[in-house]
């Protein structure tokens, strides 16, 4: 369900007052909650909203907690969406809540803000399997030099922070259920296309869900779960020619590396594609390249390296200058 229509639903039946305070209580207290859904609905940019995340992140309290601490708390009471705006949302009013309950910690809530991410991303590093390149403490005292207000932070605390999380990741929340239904909500587009064998050069009819910077494909609209998924980060799409087939579109690995997806076998395995491409083909031209920019949009980086840039290049030209 919709957490709009969710929280509406209450409200017409008077189970629950329309204000943020309220909403925001039964939001982090009511146990069974949808965390994905709590995290849409506090991201959200009208005025109840943002309203109702304010009051939310007053219910945390993070006195005498440090940063990493503080993070584990707020990340698991909730899942952080993938959008850029709201993730700055939702990271703003933390990072506003941790100096407000810690004040002779950071010179500015800038600087909370700029290593909350840091921290997250450092998670990402350590603990992702597929991350290769992993982040060592020396990188990460480095990449927070100036962030102080143009200052340091200490070493000491950088250590601290580093070694709690090697030593253990953030525990994401999961939610109920134990299909992929739930990530399919609000898909960037939908729609069925036929889609070419890696193996067998054959076109079969496929449902295709666009959703998370994946591309997910069904056998039937009805299906749970993908018959494959293809992770597009670091992938590119264009226009291909094919013969008695004129309106394809080709994803492909710039770096001419096998793309790093899986599919599910007609016997219930799942096992890596083998695929250098895949080749897609709409009923029109006009569907076809809304497919194509639809699928480039999704294509972005970690939006965390964004907003973290932007913050950074704040903090350096606020700096008072010698």
């Amino acid at each position: 369900m919709d957490p709009k229509k969710g929280i509406n639903y209450l409200v017409d039946n008077k189970l629950l007052e329309w204000s943020s305070q309220p909403i925001a209580e039964f939001l982090y207290k009511e146990e069974g909650l949808n965390k994905t859904a709590i995290g849409d609905f506090l991201g959200d940019r009208e005025e109840i909203h943002l309203q109702t995340l304010k009051a939310f992140v007053e219910l945390h309290e993070f006195s005498n907690l440090n940063l990493v601490q503080a993070l584990r708390q707020f990340l698991w009471s909730f899942r952080l969406p993938g959008e850029a705006q709201k993730i700055d949302r939702m990271m703003e009013a933390f990072a506003t809540r941790y100096c407000d309950c810690n004040t002779d910690v950071f010179q500015s809530t800038d600087t909370c803000y700029i290593l909350s991410f840091a921290i997250i991303m450092l998670n990402t590093s350590l603990h992702n399997p597929n991350v290769k390149d992993k982040t060592t403490l020396e990188r990460f005292i480095s990449m927070n030099r100036g962030i102080n207000n143009g200052g340091d932070l200490p070493n000491e605390l950088l250590t601290k922070l580093y070694d709690s999380i090697h030593s253990e990741p953030f525990k994401i929340p999961e939610d109920d259920g134990n299909d992929l239904t739930h990530t399919f909500f609000n898909p960037d587009r939908e729609g069925w296309l036929l889609k070419l064998g890696g193996r067998v050069k054959t076109w079969k009819r496929r449902w295709f869900i666009l959703t998370d910077n994946c591309l997910y494909y069904f056998e039937y609209t009805t299906d749970k779960e993908p018959r494959g998924i293809i992770p597009l980060e670091n992938l590119c799409v264009r226009e291909v020619p094919y013969q008695r087939k004129p309106y394809c579109l080709e994803l492909y690995n710039p770096n001419k590396q096998k793309i790093k997806a899986c599919k599910t076998e007609t016997d219930g395995r799942v096992v890596e594609g083998k695929h250098q491409s895949y080749t897609i083909c709409a009923v029109t031209a006009e569907e076809r390249d809304s497919w194509i920019e639809a699928i480039r949009a999704s294509i972005t980086k970690d939006p965390f390296y964004d907003l973290v840039s932007i913050r950074k290049k704040k903090v350096i030209n606020q700096a008072p200058q010698d």
